[in-house]
């Protein structure tokens, strides 16, 4: 099959294909530098930095890379406006959010010519991001790892998406192999964006232990946890989750109010940095639905290169029409 060439403002990757934003510290430059390398979109996940930090690592990917390098920022950060703004001030390429919906950020990003995509779970979102100036949608469904949005399928929203507004759809959410970008694209995507792929990747940021948990974990080993972000997450089971599950994971002593709203019960933060660091009985792994598909750990370009590979076996899927008139009842 022949990929869509995916347009995002003056933008055109090689590939229509999104690394996704992984927090805390998984996704950082050298992660993002070597999937714009290879063609795609880097990201690097700014949630948790400080600005100056983030900015490190904006230069530092650019140091690897021409490609194209984008930041992520969640909304329910606490210093979102600090991040973007110092984001931009590298001049990144692209500001990826969600957790939440910022109307300030399409200022911004009018202002200093940053295309700015938002991460959706609805058409009624995508259609007033749309109004607001995005130059692009992630839509993200229930598959996806960490903190889930909806309880719909992304198989359901992409297409209510795609009728709905006019800029391109990047779909999100347990997309791992070439017949999950297939099948989004078949959905009306003109972009994929994979995260828990890329997490098990040389260049990943996190530690070998980590990567590991990916590649040993299956379908009955994912599990839903309660946040003190006030969203699901999807995670893989561990000793952690068990703990939690049965309240025996203490709330936090100090709390460094890196959230707008938490509730306390006990450190996000923390939790996904001891992950990041290995120290997987204290720690949080988050992982989309179907991490039993992720069986190994590569380099991206290896990653990247069986992808392409897949996908130019695979026959096109049926073209996605819109409608010539969007239904007025269309959510």
């Amino acid at each position: 099959m022949k990929l869509p060439e995916l347009r995002i403002a003056g933008l055109k990757p090689s590939l229509p294909i999104f690394q996704g934003g992984m927090a805390v510290r998984l996704s950082t430059h050298r992660l993002a530098a070597a999937v714009a390398e290879a063609g795609g979109v880097g990201i690097i996940a700014g949630t948790a930095m400080t600005a100056r930090e983030l900015a490190e690592e904006i230069r530092k990917a650019r140091a690897l890379t021409k490609g194209i390098i984008g930041v992520n920022v969640m909304y329910a950060a606490s210093a979102f406006a600090e991040l973007v703004k110092a984001a931009i001030g590298e001049g990144i390429d692209l500001v990826v959010s969600g957790a939440g919906f910022s109307r300030d950020m399409f200022t911004w990003g009018r202002e200093s010519g940053t295309p700015i995509v938002p991460i959706v779970s609805t058409a009624r979102l995508a259609r007033t991001a749309e109004k607001l100036g995005a130059a692009a949608v992630v839509v993200e469904g229930f598959e996806a790892g960490g903190h889930l949005g909806t309880d719909e399928s992304m198989k359901k929203i992409v297409p209510e998406v795609a009728e709905a507004v006019s800029i391109p759809v990047i779909a999100a959410g347990g997309i791992v192999d070439g017949e999950d970008i297939r099948e989004a694209f078949g959905l009306g995507a003109t972009g994929v964006q994979m995260g828990i792929r890329f997490g098990a990747s040389e260049e990943g940021n996190g530690n070998d232990r980590l990567k590991q948990a990916y590649v040993d974990a299956g379908a009955d080993d994912i599990i839903l946890i309660k946040s003190p972000v006030g969203l699901p997450g999807r995670a893989i089971r561990n000793a952690f989750t068990e703990k939690l599950a049965e309240g025996r994971v203490p709330a936090p002593e100090h709390c460094s109010k890196c959230l707008k709203v938490c509730s306390q019960v006990f450190c996000i933060r923390e939790a996904l940095i001891n992950a990041q660091r290995g120290r997987l009985d204290d720690g949080i792994i988050f992982s989309g639905k179907y991490i039993e598909k992720v069986r190994d750990i590569l380099p991206v370009r290896d990653i990247i290169g069986r992808l392409t590979s897949r996908l130019a076996e695979l026959p096109a899927p049926p073209p996605f029409k819109r409608p010539l008139v969007r239904p007025a009842t269309a959510t």
